[in-house]
């Protein structure tokens, strides 16, 4: 539309006539998506098993180790880099973190052997728990994805009614 109109003189131009069929597909075209999209969510079967797994396998647990590190006092690039080499280590290795502990994070680097950091570090290890330090707004802790759909819920209130 913007692109017929710029072309316009300032005076009548029968070039108008032509706009009318692209709007009326582009709403047409918008009204069938968002029927799709109704459906799409409406029969959508979540299913927790397959992300698990995928997550258990991967390293996605790498920022919640060096979060941990930095929590207890080292700086973060340097908590960064000893997880980097935990990660390649283990990639190399072809070992998951479910194959890591405490005592075997302590030995790979000292950092990993401070007191009190080996308990969160071993329970960090599950990716279901990292998912729950995320307490911010648009987070993945459960009280935040709580306060999402509660939020959500209060909006779409307000446009249905």
């Amino acid at each position: 539309m913007l692109y017929i109109l710029k072309g316009l003189p300032t005076t009548y131009n029968r070039d108008m006539q032509e706009d009318k069929e692209q709007l009326f597909d582009a709403v047409d075209t918008m009204l069938a998506s968002l029927d799709m999209a109704r459906t799409v969510a409406e029969s959508a079967v979540l299913k927790e098993g397959p992300p698990l797994a995928a997550a258990e396998q991967s390293w996605v647990v790498a920022t919640d180790l060096a979060e941990a590190l930095s929590r207890h006092g080292l700086p973060f690039h340097a908590a960064h880099q000893v997880v980097g080499r935990l990660v390649l280590e283990s990639v190399r290795a072809g070992k998951t973190p479910s194959q890591w502990d405490a005592a075997s994070l302590a030995e790979f680097a000292p950092e990993f052997a401070k007191p009190g950091l080996s308990e969160e570090l071993a329970r960090l290890l599950d990716p279901r728990e990292g998912m729950k330090t995320r307490v911010v707004k648009g987070g993945t802790a459960p009280s935040s994805v709580r306060a999402a759909m509660a939020e959500a819920a209060e909006r779409l209130q307000a446009l249905r009614g």
